[in-house]
């Protein structure tokens, strides 16, 4: 118990250092206060872009406000390094850095930053498939052990002194161990995937090459809402894939016992939310969703098969 707890810790810490050492600032009007937008785009401009931008539109207003950022200091973004501008924090120089670099030179390679995207976001998921694949085993063995589970619910179910409550604890880790099912170990790559999304969001947000491309009709810096206000429909078929894969992602992932339908309640609310979050995020960002909660879909319907398949 005590390993959890003290791994818990570290995870927390690590997002609250990722949070507090990395943002992207909003270029704003300094009379008006107001963010500065792309008229042909809808974009609101970053101020703490990493490379220059190709968009005539976006260039003539970064001109404008040449006293808060000077673009033609900054690199070409086919010239950007991971080492361009400098140390900026631990977070820029290990995390964002590397990321747009990566996207960048794989974007080059392809000809495409949105096809970019979908190649890091694989390649990633790739890297970490060894954590994703313990969460999609423990939603296995919680499936296993869940009459088990449910029985021990019902056993306690009006029973809430403190007496009843540690017997109850004790006896659901006996059935944790006789399953081997490890909590944390269902948790790490929700944790992971927080400051990835992070990161994502970051990296497009900062590199004009990447949110100036239209990739398969889609502006990449534009977010649905936006391109529907525009007239562009198509849009809305960003929405719907977020909509869908995610509800398919958390209902192959889920690791609750969802006793009391408590986790398919809090599975609903969690995709209507981020159903909702997909109108206000770059059409780029809508990709990287879609493409991870795609890979965690066929990841965990491949475990279920070779479950069945091994007994």
């Amino acid at each position: 118990m005590k390993n959890k707890n003290k791994k818990i810790r570290i995870l927390f810490l690590a997002l609250i250092l990722i949070l507090s050492t990395g943002c992207t600032k909003t270029l704003n009007d300094p009379e008006t206060k107001k963010a500065v937008i792309n008229p042909r785009t809808g974009q609101s401009l970053t101020q703490n872009i990493l490379c220059q931008p190709t968009d005539e539109e976006s260039i003539k207003l970064y001109k404008e406000y040449k006293k808060i950022i000077n673009i033609e200091k900054l690199p070409t973004c086919n010239k950007f390094s991971i080492t361009s501008g400098g140390y900026d924090g631990l977070w820029d120089s290990l995390f964002i850095k590397p990321l747009a670099w990566s996207i960048i030179q794989i974007g080059n390679f392809v000809k495409s930053y949105g096809l970019a995207l979908i190649i890091t976001s694989l390649l990633i998921r790739m890297v970490a498939l060894p954590i994703t694949k313990k969460t999609a085993i423990q939603s296995e063995l919680i499936a296993k052990a869940k009459p088990e589970l449910d029985r021990l619910e019902k056993k306690y179910e009006n029973k809430t002194d403190q007496a009843s409550m540690m017997k109850k604890s004790q006896e659901m880790t006996m059935i944790y161990k006789k399953y081997n099912i490890n909590p944390i170990a269902g948790c790490l790559y929700a944790f992971l995937q927080i400051p990835l999304f992070i990161a994502f969001l970051e990296s497009i947000n900062r590199v004009p090459a990447i949110f100036e491309e239209n990739f398969i009709g889609f502006q990449l810096g534009t977010t649905p809402m936006i391109g529907m206000q525009n007239g562009n429909y198509l849009y809305l078929i960003i929405v719907a894939l977020v909509a869908l894969t995610t509800f398919f992602s958390f209902k192959l992932n889920s690791t609750s016992t969802d006793v009391n339908g408590q986790n398919g309640m809090m599975n609903r609310i969690m995709v209507i939310t981020i159903t909702f979050m997909s109108l206000f995020m770059s059409a780029a960002l809508g990709i990287y969703w879609v493409t991870t909660n795609m890979f965690t879909v066929a990841q965990n319907l491949l475990v279920k098969r070779s479950k069945k398949i091994n007994g």
